[in-house]
């Protein structure tokens, strides 16, 4: 059997590529349709972000070895598929497609889940877009009265816990790496509990929706969104489907300052937007009751001179890179105790696949001895009720019975000789407990 990753990622292509060899939701059931169809692979799972597009396809009958003619045939004809499917020449993609099998589909697939193929280091979103992925392909399966093999159904689940794994016992998620969460991060250092404090964002952007959908999800109650355009910042409010966010206008900015705690500031104003005598009027209001300002803006929305407030801690742009520099460090630290954790895992993933094999292997023998002894005994049977002589029918059963139990076998031992597996023979016949002459001698 095979497993084998397709893809495209943003380390390999440009966002111009990416955007052409993307599925949407329709697109992936007409490529799973289209690859059950053409009998390209017995399973397959598609996974598509903004940052990848990854086709995962499992085959138990194209041999596992990369220089055999049947596997060549069969990868050139996945990338023909996967450049036919997007409409393109396989030329297009030749610099920019790669190609895993076995064992470093399997490792690449971990290390995808785990977020340590991401474009930022230990980015969480990846695990849920692989599970999605997953989930996808096993309700279109479940559609057409199939299911997914066996071995890839565990191979994802694999997968899923060794992410799990990762973000448990390394701190590759513990530190923020992007200037939304890096400032959301600062936030919560200085305030233990941010559920109850007053957030003034100003802006509508990237950045602060952001930022807002990660103050959301840290339970914040009090939040007020200030921007010049008041219809963009009703759609963002839409857009967070946050209906107790408080929206005011820009004009109405200091009475926004006056009630925060802590201010989030991220615009495209040519000019300073918060003063330093804005920010005074303010702390006399809150009576000087701490108060945090980060400045993600370029240029400044903050005067710098702000800082100089009593109870006043002033953060700009360049500190939370600072911060994020450090952070990412942490993280390529982690990573290397992820790769362990995932190296480890690959390793038992595959000794798992040896035993399950071998086992279908001993159950499929079994089941075909059984059905030869059954069908000798019946044939026996008739004889004996036609009154043929009982001890030539007994004969003629074991002399049947035994060349066809040991026709596999020897088949199995010639083709073992004429490839010079030494190595397979001897544990063949130390099994059956047969020795050889050199071996007997040896024994006298």
């Amino acid at each position: 059997m095979t497993i084998l990753v397709l893809g495209i990622n943003h380390k390999t292509a440009t966002v111009a590529v990416r955007e052409k060899v993307a599925f949407s939701e329709e697109k992936r059931r007409f490529a799973l349709q289209q690859i059950r169809e053409i009998k390209l692979a017995q399973s397959a799972v598609i996974l598509s972000t903004c940052n990848r597009t990854e086709i995962y396809l499992h085959d138990k009958f194209i041999p596992p070895q990369e220089e055999s003619e049947q596997n060549r045939q069969w990868l050139e004809g996945c990338i023909r598929w996967f450049a036919e499917i997007h409409q393109l020449e396989p030329q297009a993609l030749e610099n920019c497609l790669y190609a895993y099998q076995n064992q470093h589909a399997v490792k690449h697939l971990m290390r995808v889940a785990g977020g340590l193929d991401s474009l930022i280091l230990g980015e969480p979103q990846i695990l849920g877009q692989v599970k999605q992925a997953y989930q996808s392909s096993t309700d279109y399966y479940q559609q057409q009265a199939q299911a997914m093999s066996g071995e890839f159904s565990r191979l994802f689940q694999k997968a899923f816990s060794v992410a799990k794994r990762v973000r448990t016992e390394t701190s590759i998620g513990d530190s923020a790496v992007s200037v939304a969460y890096a400032a959301c991060g600062l936030a919560r250092q200085i305030f233990e509990n941010l559920q109850q404090l007053n957030i003034l964002l100003v802006g509508a952007g990237e950045t602060i929706e952001l930022v807002a959908r990660h103050l959301l999800r840290h339970g914040v109650k009090k939040l007020t969104l200030s921007n010049r355009t008041l219809s963009r910042a009703e759609q963002l409010v839409h857009k967070l489907d946050a209906a107790d966010i408080r929206i005011l206008a820009l004009e109405q900015l200091q009475s926004g300052l006056n009630e925060a705690d802590i201010v989030i500031s991220s615009t495209a104003s040519p000019n300073i937007l918060i003063t330093r005598d804005m920010m005074k009027a303010a702390q006399q209001r809150r009576k000087n009751a701490p108060s945090l300002i980060i400045d993600i803006a370029v240029p400044r929305d903050v005067e710098e001179s702000v800082a100089e407030l009593d109870s006043v801690y002033h953060y700009t742009v360049d500190d939370l890179h600072n911060i994020i520099r450090r952070n990412l460090s942490e993280r390529e630290k982690a990573s290397k105790e992820a790769e362990k954790i995932i190296q480890h895992e690959c390793e038992d993933f595959f000794e798992w696949l040896k035993i399950h094999q071998v086992s279908d292997l001993i159950r499929l023998y079994r089941e075909e001895a059984e059905n030869i002894r059954q069908g000798l005994v019946e044939k026996a049977i008739v004889a004996l009720h036609k009154n043929e002589d009982a001890e030539k029918v007994l004969q003629e059963l074991s002399y049947k019975l035994m060349n066809k139990l040991i026709h596999s076998p020897t088949q199995a031992m010639q083709l073992m000789v004429k490839r010079g597996n030494t190595e397979g023979l001897q544990s063949f016949s130390s099994s059956l407990g047969i020795k050889s002459e050199a071996d007997k001698e040896s024994s006298n």
